[in-house]
């Protein structure tokens, strides 16, 4: 498709709007939790796997996703992925039962899972070397700028229409991919000599589901609960030896292409992704949270008040891509860091009367952050796969965004909740009213509403504060780990010319030939 550049510029465009939809869907459904526990009556547990099912089965299906891309070719499975993922939507929207949406947002996990591995794969099999960083630009950013979207959106659909629009909007979308994808992607992209790793397939997807369960509970059940120290030991156990199994083959008969990782290039970028997944993911989900119990506003409030975060990225994505031109992508990462530090410290002084401004501000400040490193992390990774190696790459890509946004939201998501608990003085409460209003700062301010209790609800929010600070606090310190590190230990000139990355083809392909 080189010869149409108009043609290849509109299949990106396909591809990313498909992006967006499905990175969009890991955070709409946050501002319908409280519309489905009212009417689908769902118990807390279940309010939890709506999101959390999605994100399991996307993170568990990546890279066995990746080998059927291989196996069947890039088209078919493209549309396959874009159908099983608007089946999914259509089935969600109109679910009837806490159970029946769960099971639907499985089927979308899995549609999201088949197809995200794929669009890296299209990128390098349509554009040439000297349009490619302009085109990984564009897709990185449709891929990251959904989060943010997800709650805007959400929220005007859900201040108009039912529940299930959250889900529904998804199938036109859907529908104008597949006809555009029809027309625009050329066939092939199979590779003949690929075979089926069956016992990578296994312990990978054995590992990732368990550890991904472990830290989706963690939360909720706590870090000491045998369940979660099971499922998230055995699952470290596992991967551990999926990666022995893995370094024992060769070429086309790995699942997971470990010589990958010996490239500076690639290990750098994958980190880069999946350190700005795991710092943006806690912005995404916790200050939807501020703005709902601290500031008070509806749904649609909450979603525009997250337009600095995601005009940041917007921004942080150009300056990215034009830094790492002119610098390198090590200046670019360290950069983007710094804003992202920034960012985290101003964020601690956010408080009950600093008002929408502040956090503002400090929103897009993290967003420019975000926006550099993660489309840095992006170009600087894929830059060192051919189109031999770009199902199998792009699946490592993936799995490290969805590990760094488990994590991120298990693990900062309990210093949250544990501060909030641990910070929120109940003790005159009635039992039942006590234990509801130590559950979230949204439930403490609906006790407080309910007893007409402002005293309450200043607590509340002082509490909810106490977690979003200690957050923060990580978060910088993080960035400012990382970017002691990139500093020291990251080369100077690593993505400043294509030389590697040409290196690392060249290698690949010997290695798949093999």
């Amino acid at each position: 498709m080189t010869e149409y550049p108009t043609r290849r510029w509109a299949a990106l465009a396909v591809l990313s709007m498909a992006s967006v939809v499905i990175t969009l869907d890991t955070t709409v459904l946050n501002v319908a939790l409280p519309t489905l526990a009212r009417d689908l009556h769902a118990t807390t547990s279940e309010l939890q796997w709506f999101a959390s099912s999605y994100l399991l089965v996307l993170a568990v299906m990546l890279l066995p996703a990746g080998l059927l891309g291989d196996l069947v070719g890039r088209k078919p499975m493209t549309l396959t992925s874009l159908a099983i993922f608007g089946l999914g939507s259509a089935w969600s929207a109109y679910a009837g039962s806490p159970a029946a949406l769960i099971a639907a947002r499985v089927t979308m996990g899995a549609g999201a899972a088949l197809l995200l591995p794929l669009t890296y794969s299209w990128l390098i099999a349509l554009f040439p070397d000297d349009e490619r960083p302009k085109a990984m630009g564009v897709l990185g950013g449709a891929g990251f700028v959904g989060m943010p979207l997800g709650p805007i959106v959400g929220g005007w659909l859900l201040d108009r229409y039912f529940w299930g629009s959250v889900f529904l909007i998804n199938v036109p979308a859907v529908l104008v991919a597949m006809v555009a994808g029809l027309v625009l992607l050329p066939g092939g992209g199979r590779l003949p000599g690929r075979r089926i790793d069956t016992v990578g397939i296994a312990l990978s997807v054995v590992g990732l589901a368990a550890l991904t369960y472990g830290m989706i509970e963690a939360p909720g059940r706590g870090w000491t609960d045998p369940i979660i120290v099971a499922t998230a030991v055995g699952g470290m156990i596992v991967l551990a030896a999926f990666v022995g199994w893995e370094r024992r083959l060769t070429g086309a008969t790995a699942l997971m292409d470990m010589s990958l990782w010996r490239l500076p290039a690639f290990s750098w970028g994958v980190g880069s992704l999946a350190l700005a997944t795991l710092l943006g993911i806690v912005a995404m989900f916790t200050m939807p949270q501020y703005f709902s119990a601290v500031l008070e506003v509806d749904a649609l409030g909450t979603g525009l008040r997250l337009m600095p975060l995601l005009g940041g990225i917007v921004l942080g994505i150009v300056a990215g891509v034009a830094l790492s031109e002119r610098s390198g992508y090590k200046v670019a990462v360290v950069a983007g860091l710094a804003c992202v530090l920034a960012g985290g410290l101003l964020a601690v002084r956010t408080g009950v009367d600093t008002g929408y401004g502040w956090a503002a501000g400090w929103l897009t400040l993290l967003g420019l952050g975000l926006g550099a490193v993660t489309i840095a992390g992006n170009n600087l990774a894929l830059n060192t796969l051919d189109e031999t190696r770009a199902g199998a790459g792009g699946a490592i890509v993936q799995v490290m965004r969805q590990t760094g946004s488990v994590i991120g939201i298990a693990a900062l998501g309990s210093v949250l909740n544990a501060s909030y608990r641990d910070s929120i003085d109940v003790e005159r409460l009635p039992g039942a009213l006590a234990d509801t209003a130590r559950d979230s700062a949204e439930a403490g301010l609906a006790v407080a509403h309910r007893l007409g209790s402002p005293d309450l609800a200043l607590a509340v929010k002082h509490a909810f504060l106490d977690g979003l600070h200690i957050q923060m606090w990580l978060s910088a310190a993080l960035a400012a780990a990382c970017i002691l590190g990139t500093l020291i230990a990251m080369p100077a000139r690593l993505g400043k010319t294509r030389t590697e990355a040409h290196l690392a083809q060249e290698h690949t392909r010997e290695h798949h030939r093999a």
